[in-house]
């Protein structure tokens, strides 16, 4: 039983990994479930015995990509080393570098633009890193990171829209631009706005003190 439940496990997890791969290729409308059931080498019996629909796989893969936000965000904020603002630049470089590696967040953003999933943008990853976001943001104003003036609705859907845009613009000018470096520099125009001088001051002398690294992210299902 426990052999069947492991084989039946890995089938459903390789299922997905090939439709976020086809997804993120084709979008929702043009995916197949042809080339999907191709890349993961199993029956169509079995991907019906796990999903009921192409909606219900992609909505798989929506879950699977919220569980990555989740996770990130998580184990960034569990670091007691590191002041909000550092953590908030870990957290935002580890999702450029999923992006930039992961085929499940890659899927979740081309997904979250197509008409049958506007709504799940609204609640999946963004929505996760706009929480943190805004959380840390309103700790970096107590540690007198930012001024106390600074809005920490304001700072997280400035920030938001600015990732966003960057992320578009990567797409758009193809490859050679470095996703993280856009995400870093949106970062900081938008913290120097709003940054206290004496966190300035540190920041120009030491600069950023964590980054992602790959080896540390669980690509698997």
């Amino acid at each position: 039983m426990a052999r069947q439940q492991e084989r039946a496990r890995r089938t459903r997890a390789a299922i997905i990994r090939s439709a976020a791969v086809e997804f993120g290729k084709s979008g929702y409308a043009a995916a197949s479930l042809n080339r999907i059931l191709e890349g993961s080498r199993a029956t169509k019996g079995a991907m019906y015995f796990h999903f009921d629909s192409k909606e219900d796989l992609a909505r798989a893969v929506l879950d699977a990509a919220l569980e990555r936000y989740r996770s990130t965000s998580e184990r960034w904020q569990a670091r007691t080393d590191l002041e909000p603002l550092d953590i908030l630049h870990g957290m935002i470089d580890e999702v450029a570098l999923r992006l930039d590696n992961d085929i499940i967040t890659q899927a979740e953003f081309r997904l979250v633009i197509e008409p049958e999933f506007y709504q799940d943008a609204r609640v999946g990853g963004s929505r996760i890193v706009g929480r943190t976001t805004r959380e840390l943001a309103v700790r970096a104003v107590d540690r007198k990171q930012l001024r106390p003036d600074a809005d920490p609705d304001r700072f997280t859907r400035t920030l938001a829209a600015s990732l966003a845009g960057q992320r578009y613009i990567v797409d758009l000018l193809g490859g050679g631009v470095d996703l993280r470096t856009r995400f870093t520099e949106a970062l900081e125009v938008i913290i120097e706005a709003m940054a206290t001088p004496e966190w300035l001051d540190e920041f120009r002398r030491h600069g950023w003190r964590a980054s992602a690294r790959l080896e540390d992210l669980n690509l698997g299902l």
